[in-house]
């Protein structure tokens, strides 16, 4: 896919974003395993960046998909994998059913201020005992009067240590569980940054090996009540919506994935230059050519099927399985480029303050969070037409 002048003039502008607001203070918030994400978010909603591929009446850029994925690729520039994920949430992953589905009372109240970061909005899809099987949630909710009344958990939640609101998956029926589900729009706080909702509750905060910049939680919900115009689409159509928003999660995994892996792979040829070992330099050694140049194709290799698979997507074709191929193979490149890179950094690649260290750490992700890679091979071999049952997601 050929990218335009205005595609390249997004990308320059959130860099120099990056360079002014974020890289500078990345090491002082992977210390504290938080960033100032409402700060932060209205700081891209000023610039327009986080409702480029949003309609236009709710504060966006109406562009087609093709700028959300310059943008991913952008992000990586980035010097952390847990804010480019934190944003990447808010434009890509609980924000396209609402601007999709969701009505215009829903759309203003939720969808605007998100694009103008004005709100922090988080995904409730995976819960303790629902990860890859979407289908397992236990959450429900039940009719009283004109309100829902929510009762669950969910689990490695994204920005939920400060988010406003959840677009959240749960059961609103006993029908089968592909039919019994709907997206739920779940104000969390009273206003932007305010006190929680009754009836729900910041269990836990994870910690986890990588990623430490992005607040993850636990979330309990006793009772807690939102009328049923909170309803995005239809009702039971949920876990279909749900299926709509992964495409453009994974297509934004893979598109995401690319310029870090690049800066991993430029980092080390600096590194490798300059270490000198047994009378020559470590680049000199053809094994350590060999190998970076190697790693450098397959991302050359990732970044034509991540954009090819955008191109179809903007043309309005069916993407399933190149956009699970593009997650895939974007989940794995970002381990075995960050491992084979810090091989080579040898004891400095094992400091925490070491950027591929970080990459490393923070990479490790790609595999399991938006569909683990086994879930996406079980969806590639279903579109081969060789699985012997359905995949699930």
């Amino acid at each position: 896919m050929q990218l335009t002048h205005e595609h390249r003039e997004i990308q320059k502008t959130l860099k120099r974003f990056i360079d002014e607001e974020i890289n500078p203070h990345v090491d002082a918030w992977e210390a504290a395993e938080i960033f100032p994400a409402h700060e932060v978010f209205k700081k891209l909603g000023d610039l327009g960046l986080l409702g480029l591929t949003k309609p236009e009446e709710y504060g966006g850029a109406g562009l087609d998909y093709s700028y959300g994925m310059a943008m991913a690729e952008a992000l990586g520039h980035i010097h952390c994998g847990g804010v480019p994920m934190a944003i990447g949430v808010q434009t890509d992953m609980c924000t396209p059913a609402l601007a999709r589905h969701g009505s215009d009372e829903l759309r203003r109240q939720f969808l605007a201020p998100a694009i103008a970061g004005d709100m922090v909005g988080c995904i409730g899809v995976s819960e303790p005992g629902a990860g890859s099987d979407v289908s397992a949630i236990k959450s429900h909710a039940r009719k009283d009067g004109d309100d829902y009344v929510i009762t669950g958990q969910k689990m490695w939640i994204t920005n939920s240590l400060q988010a406003d609101w959840m677009c959240m998956l749960v059961n609103t029926s006993d029908g089968p569980a592909h039919r019994n589900k709907s997206l739920v729009m779940v104000p969390l706080r009273d206003g932007p940054g305010g006190q929680l909702t009754p009836g729900v509750e910041v269990a836990q905060k994870i910690r986890k090996i990588g990623m430490n910049s992005s607040d993850t939680g636990l979330l309990y919900f006793d009772e807690v009540r939102v009328p049923q115009r909170y309803l995005i689409g239809q009702e039971g159509q949920g876990f279909i919506y749900q299926m709509q928003q992964f495409q453009e999660e994974r297509l934004w995994a893979a598109a995401s994935s690319l310029q870090s892996l690049t800066n991993c792979i430029d980092w080390t040829v600096e590194w490798a230059q300059e270490r000198q070992m047994f009378g020559s330099t470590l680049a000199d050694q053809q094994w350590v050519q060999f190998k970076l140049a190697e790693l450098q194709t397959e991302v050359e290799a990732l970044r034509a099927l991540t954009w090819r698979a955008g191109e179809l997507y903007v043309s309005g074709q069916d993407v399933l399985q190149l956009a699970s191929m593009a997650k895939l193979k974007a989940g794995r490149l970002s381990r075995q480029v960050a491992d084979t890179c810090l091989q080579f950094w040898g004891g400095m690649g094992f400091t925490l303050e070491n950027k591929v260290s970080r990459q490393y750490r923070d990479g490790r992700l790609g595999s399991i969070g938006g569909g683990a890679d086994e879930v996406m091979l079980g969806i590639i071999a279903k579109t081969m037409g060789i699985a012997k049952r359905p995949a699930v997601r």
